[in-house]
């Protein structure tokens, strides 16, 4: 969760890092500070203000700094109120070091006490404000052996005592021109420049200084000084990681003119789509290319059963995918909760293939997961939208989301870029499996080469309608979202959005439960939204159509109004509901990438009408990397 950007070099410190920290404010935005020291100072000078990013701002505007190395952070809070003295950076007893940290300390409680009978003073309510401490009084024993340590050593030994998950920074104002970061669960990044070093807890925050990039695995530390960065492990002993080129243009991280980086990100699923297939399948031989699968043909087509762990968004992705992966590879697939994965026991082994879905790659359940699966003995594939994040560098494979950064909390064109990668490794699968001739995956490549355009339309011709319907159902207290096989996890994703960013209370349903309890919810101020698409040559769709319109009967009589995602050219619908919004038609498995736009813009402008801070929802941030 929150956003770490530290800088040593000959820039002015200061501006550098608040840019990179308000790049990285949807990590967390609870409170923010910065510390800033240079080599003809003493000490380290702080500035902290609780709330958002602006509120350091005016602080520093107040109050300036000057420097030529320096950190700060922008807070989710986890222990300890959103308030200034509970914000980072944190010190020691004298001042002179200072640490910023995403992540959990489990066993704080047990070091706070131990720190406080050795006589040092606790200020915060946070479990951060220990490892500065904890650091000090490091350096405190090699003192007193009469054998000083340079910070990374004091670092190194600190970190050793430290349990659950932590990204730090750490500055000493008796080591200038130094910042040493450690990471061991949430992400760290390094970037290189010319004469320049930065870290930060995410791509975005170095993006317009440094394209170079290493990413620290865990148990990895870094030491930037003006000469460079070193790497080690948490033992001292050198490591190398290869440095990687980041092409994603840093003005892909601009609003680029829309009001909300959400509202751009929506339209840009368009080209998500289309850059998360260019290069992965030929519309001449029928035949998906997955480059970075470090397994080969054999293995894939060996897998027996395929579980999938994700959270959030992504797995509202994973139920969509299994519908697509049953359907084209004939393989099961179950889908779990990552959080809950560990806690149930898992059968897995060599035959069962472990997918993990997770937008950053880092999200620490989705992590923990894929550890457990790798510990039963099964191989591991990851769809991440980040290259070379911790869940592609610990699986035994790659499906790479070519979405771009996405900064709004909420995702939107990293869930369709994530529907499209679930639909290439389908495809895949089913022709390893024998279940796709040529002729068919010629077909299903070509019906997936439309849906950008498709996208695209409904972008245009129904933005202004779910702007209107928005002026309508803004006040509601509650929303039901219904669907039915691969479009119920879509109804869930609807209700997500809507929750995320407006606080209405929203709950996704199978349209065929609504007899099994949610009957009872409905009245004349509830909105049921359900989706009610179709694809005429499937029979199964066309089941699935006419049992919808059943359940749409059942809430019409009942006097609930309805919005309903129907399918061009269906003329029935129209006469049974109070709103209809109509999309293009498309296979049913891929037809979930079409509607999930209205519903993901219906979301929005709500919110945008009830006043609510879309990009950064209250309570909520963009990397999970905390359990």
């Amino acid at each position: 969760m929150c956003g770490i950007v530290g800088y040593v070099g000959p820039k002015k410190v200061v501006p550098v890092i608040i840019e990179g920290l308000r790049r990285l404010e949807y990590r967390g935005y609870d409170s923010a500070g910065i510390a800033v020291g240079s080599p003809s100072s003493s000490t380290l000078e702080l500035r902290r203000a609780p709330g958002k990013l602006a509120n350091l701002e005016e602080v520093l505007r107040e109050h300036p700094l000057e420097g030529t190395f320096g950190i700060g952070h922008t807070r989710w809070a986890t222990h300890g109120r959103p308030t200034e003295e509970n914000a980072h950076p944190h010190r020691d007893c004298t001042g002179r070091l200072v640490v910023v940290h995403n992540g959990i300390v489990e066993n704080y409680l047990e070091l706070k006490r131990e720190l406080t009978i050795q006589g040092h003073k606790f200020v915060t309510e946070t479990d951060t404000e220990i490892i500065a401490h904890l650091i000090e009084q490091v350096q405190i024993d090699a003192d007193l052996t009469g054998q000083p340590i340079l910070l990374e050593v004091a670092v190194r030994r600190a970190v050793k005592r430290l349990t659950g998950a932590f990204a730090l920074g750490v500055l000493s104002a008796a080591e200038p021109d130094k910042i040493i970061a450690a990471r061991s669960g949430p992400p760290v990044v390094i970037g290189v420049g010319e004469g320049e070093c930065f870290v930060a807890s995410d791509v975005p925050g170095v993006l317009h200084h440094t394209r170079n990039i290493y990413f620290l695995a865990d148990g990895d530390m870094a030491i930037l000084t003006l000469a460079g960065v070193e790497l080690t492990d948490f033992d001292g002993n050198p490591i190398q990681r290869g440095l990687t080129r980041i092409t994603w243009d840093p003005i892909q991280a601009e609003k680029g003119g829309y009001k909300h980086f959400m509202l751009k990100e929506i339209w840009e699923q368009p080209r998500a789509i289309t850059d998360t297939t260019l290069g992965r399948v030929s519309l001449d031989s029928g035949k998906v290319y997955l480059a970075e699968m470090k397994l080969t043909e054999k293995e894939l087509a060996a897998a027996q059963s395929i579980t999938i762990a994700a959270c959030g968004t992504s797995w509202h992705s994973a139920l969509t995918g299994k519908y697509m992966i049953e359907r084209l590879a004939r393989l099961p697939v179950d889908v779990d909760y990552a959080s809950e994965y560990r806690y149930r026991d898992p059968i897995a082994g060599p035959d069962t293939l472990g997918l993990l879905i997770t937008q950053s790659g880092e999200t620490a359940d989705t992590l923990a997961a894929q550890r457990e699966m790798i510990a039963l003995g099964s191989k591991t594939v990851a769809i991440c939208n980040v290259v070379d994040a911790m869940v592609a560098r610990e699986a035994h494979g790659a499906i790479y989301t070519h979405a771009g950064p996405e900064i709004g909390v909420a995702s939107t064109k990293a869930f369709t870029a994530q529907l499209t990668a679930l639909f290439l490794l389908a495809l895949k699968l089913g022709q390893l499996r024998g279940h796709l001739n040529t002729e068919q995956s010629v077909t299903l490549i070509e019906q997936l080469s439309r849906i950008p355009g498709k996208v695209e339309e409904v972008l245009r011709s129904r933005t202004a309608q779910c702007e209107e319907l928005a002026k309508d159902f803004s006040n509601a207290r509650d929303f039901l979202y219904l669907g039915r096989g691969v479009h119920f996890p879509i109804a869930l994703e609807g209700a997500l959005k809507l929750k995320e960013i407006s606080y209405i209370h929203a709950e996704g349903y199978p349209a065929g439960e609504m007899k099994h309890g949610p009957n009872a919810l409905i009245d004349e101020t509830l909105p049921v939204v359900v989706l009610a698409t179709r694809d005429e040559s499937d029979p199964t769709s066309k089941l699935r159509y006419e049992k919808t319109l059943s359940n749409i009967q059942e809430v019409t009589a009942r006097s609930g109004r309805v919005i309903a995602v129907a399918t061009e050219g269906d003329i029935t619908i129209g006469g049974l509901v109070e709103h209809v919004i109509f999309i293009p038609p498309a296979m049913e498995l891929l037809s979930p990438l079409i509607e999930i736009v209205p519903l993901q813009l219906l979301a929005y402008y709500i919110a945008v009408r009830r006043g609510c801070d879309v990009d950064q929802p209250r309570n909520l941030a963009k990397s999970v990397t905390v359990e």
